[in-house]
């Protein structure tokens, strides 16, 4: 595998004393795992937070092995993670990401969607600004792995039919795509349910 693009950061988890394994979104090949060496050092710690956009060179020289990965950051989604609700939106629409989808298989309408969405978390004044967004992406990604889900769009000022919207998604992604990690993933969700409901309609 020799594969140089723009990726988004999904998930990240220590390996060793010093590496980490990164899970990426990428168009042409999907989600793929990559060990990054020195991945916990100070240099890379702020360049491998889920929800940025990096510049990756992945390589391996069998499909079997894990590749390796050399990323560099374009651009920075760390600064959202101060304030509650876009933190929790980005980790659950990343951790969604990185548990549903299986390794190096290509959706190529899933990145450039989750990057949208990405950029409307963190532009956006309120959640009332990318809610839709996101309940789009869960859609788009249900439908992507086959699962047709039929859903009516809520009016962009109805805040309790969005709700009501994201509710019946977690439903179909908990009972589908996540049935097999169920409580890890559905955790962040249920987090950012619960910020939500926060906000009053």
């Amino acid at each position: 595998m020799q594969l140089r693009t723009t990726a988004l950061v999904c998930a990240v988890r220590a390996h060793g004393e010093t590496a980490s394994i990164v899970r990426l979104l990428t168009v042409e090949a999907g989600l793929v795992a990559a060990y990054v060496a020195g991945g916990r050092g100070r240099e890379l710690r702020p360049v491998l937070i889920p929800g940025n956009r990096v510049e990756a060179d992945i390589r391996s020289r069998t499909e079997s092995q894990l590749p390796f990965a050399r990323l560099e950051l374009v651009q920075s989604r760390a600064p959202w993670l101060t304030e509650p609700l876009p933190a929790a939106a980005i980790g659950w629409v990343t951790t969604l990401t990185a548990a549903a989808l299986p390794e190096r298989q290509p959706y190529p309408a899933l990145p450039p969607a989750l990057d949208a969405l990405l950029d409307a978390v963190c532009l956006a004044p309120s959640a009332r600004g990318w809610l839709i967004a996101l309940l789009s992406y869960e859609v788009l990604m249900l439908r992507e792995l086959g699962y047709g889900v039929p859903v009516s769009r809520p009016e962009d000022d109805d805040w309790e039919a969005m709700l009501a919207v994201f509710d019946r998604l977690g439903t179909q992604l908990s009972r589908y795509p996540l049935a097999d990690r169920r409580q890890d993933a559905m955790a962040a969700r249920a987090l950012l349910r619960e910020r939500l409901a926060r906000i009053s309609g």
